[in-house]
């Protein structure tokens, strides 16, 4: 399985979905909350290329991108070939 990651906010609804996506895959991820920790939010947008929003996920360091494109990769057939990798 993968590494995954997402950087995400206390009371952010896109993270919550984003969230509960990886968990109805059975993903394990690790989450840093930039809210908690604001020292990580400038590690977030440099990886991601300048995005500023969350959530921002990466899936073994290459990313992914925001709530939205989780969901069009998913349903793009792109997801699940990525977390079985």
């Amino acid at each position: 399985m993968p590494t995954v990651t997402i950087y995400s906010r206390v009371g952010c609804p896109y993270c919550d979905m984003a969230k509960s996506l990886l968990r109805q895959k059975s993903v394990a991820f690790d989450e840093i909350d930039v809210g908690r920790a604001p020292d990580r939010r400038p590690e977030m947008i440099a990886k991601s290329g300048g995005r500023t929003t969350v959530p921002q996920i990466f899936i073994d360091g290459r990313h992914v991108g925001g709530c939205d494109d989780l969901y069009a990769l998913d349903e793009g057939g792109g997801l699940d070939p990525l977390l079985a990798a």
